[in-house]
């Protein structure tokens, strides 16, 4: 039986992953939030509200059951189902029908609502649940709900940091050689993740649409990268580190003309999802929150990771790979064929870069012909920072910038915060070029190229 490439599988369990990730028995977050805006336009005015639930329908749609007291004292519990429709870019046309107490709605008063309530700032203010708690929410001081909820709010960007940093590592711990295009490979894959949205319309399952985006990003990023592979790498891997440098510089300016050529200059934007606030401690009047698709976002990431370090560790391609890094003449010798290699690696780490761009793109909602440059850069210093060259060490470079600006913006403005990262990027090659990880990873160690043997 033929043996499937070890790449093909990592990206079947990474679509696995997101539709497993999807599959939860939370209604969508936006079409609970725009069924829980209708409370206060239906009920009387200067009623308080408790959301004490809110479910999936039976037969879908958004069914939210809560108490509502009356200006003169009385209370009663009362439910409102809502059904939407599959256009899947402006929720409040989505919003087709809608049940109070089994009673629906008529025509005209759901039109009216839609255009006169939801379409205001008033209702998205009128929201009687902002905030989705579970149970018991537990209550801790203020400076600790403020680090927390840093804490919470770094993670996602240090995972997106943890899946495009090994891009950098993979390239340069082959061929000792830094591609400045990760960046804009990023941003391909998130331009290809957002054009998904609207190619599986005819899809109304959330996970269905988010893994044929996420496809289409692994696709875009992996073929560009092919071909630039092809086209540019290989032609000058026997070149000195300037040219291909300049080569790489080269690449990321005609990949950023031709985005901007063929999507336009401005900011493209998709309809968020999955990210209604769920409250997890209070402090004060300050509620910490997580939104599922941050939880999503950081997890996926760590499946990633792991995932590349096992690869790396017990597939055939990362013997080899660790072999030609190792001793390159030695793998050259036992028959490790370097070109095919290149080109693989190469691949590959373009669409860990599509695939941090797809999450960008997920997590954000927009992506932009520019997007993915102060991505790659940061990527590039988190991979610096750990050991150029090693793969853990880009995980750990990752962790280490995604804190760095944490604790930056905690403690000091944030608009500063970029200016302070790359002062630590200039620290960091004056008095540890070899990255946290040792001199076997440092970006100036003498090597010999595996392509030489």
């Amino acid at each position: 039986m033929a043996r499937w490439p070890d790449e093909f599988r990592i990206v079947v369990a990474a679509l696995v992953l997101t539709v497993l990730g999807g599959c939860s028995g939370l209604p969508d977050a936006h079409e609970a939030r725009i069924c829980r805006m209708l409370i206060p336009a239906i009920n009387p005015p200067e009623s308080s509200f408790q959301v004490q639930s809110t479910t999936k329908a039976p037969g879908g749609g958004v069914e939210v059951r809560y108490a509502v007291r009356t200006a003169s004292g009385h209370q009663r519990t009362r439910t409102l189902l809502c059904r939407f429709g599959t256009v899947l870019f402006d929720t409040n046309d989505r919003l087709v029908a809608a049940w109070s107490d089994g009673k629906e709605l008529s025509e005209v008063r759901l039109a009216i609502l839609k255009l006169f309530w939801l379409g205001s700032q008033e209702s998205a203010a009128a929201d009687p649940a902002p905030y989705l708690q579970l149970g018991y929410v537990p209550q801790i001081s203020q400076p600790l709900a403020f680090v927390l909820q840093h804490v919470v709010s770094a993670l996602p960007l240090i995972g997106i940091y943890a899946v495009l940093a090994p891009a950098y590592a993979l390239v340069y711990g082959l061929i000792g050689r830094i591609n400045l295009a990760f960046g804009e490979f990023a941003a391909l894959g998130g331009y290809a993740a957002l054009l998904g949205v609207p190619l599986a319309g005819a899809l109304t399952f959330w996970p269905d649409v988010l893994a044929v985006s996420l496809a289409l990003g692994l696709f875009a990023a992996g073929t560009h990268g092919y071909v630039a592979s092809r086209f540019i790498f290989e032609p000058l891997h026997r070149a000195s580190g300037q040219q291909v440098l300049i080569a790489t510089v080269g690449l990321a300016m005609a990949l950023q003309e031709y985005m901007r050529l063929s999507q336009g200059s401005a900011l493209r934007w998709m309809e968020p999802f999955f990210n209604n606030p769920t409250a997890i401690a209070a402090s004060e009047g300050f509620v910490v929150t997580v939104t599922p698709i941050g939880i999503s976002v950081s997890a996926f990431a760590v499946f990633v990771a792991l995932g590349l370090l096992a690869m790396m560790k017990w597939t055939r391609y990362g013997r080899s790979w660790r072999a030609c890094d190792d001793d390159p003449i030695a793998a050259a010798l036992l028959g490790v064929n370097f070109r095919g290699l290149l080109m693989t690696t190469f691949v590959l780490a373009c669409e860990l870069a599509g695939l941090a761009g797809t999450i960008v793109t997920f997590y954000y909602g927009g992506v932009g012909f520019a997007g993915g440059i102060v991505f790659g850069l940061k990527a590039l210093i988190a991979a610096i920072a750990g050991g150029i060259g090693s793969i853990p060490g880009a995980f750990l470079g990752a962790i280490l910038v995604g804190g760095a600006e944490m604790v930056w913006s905690i403690l000091f403005p944030i608009e500063y915060r970029d200016l302070a990262i790359y002062t630590l990027l200039a620290a960091l090659l004056i008095w540890r070029p070899e990255g946290l990880l040792g001199a076997r990873y440092g970006l100036f160690r003498w090597r010999l190229d595996c392509h030489r043997a």
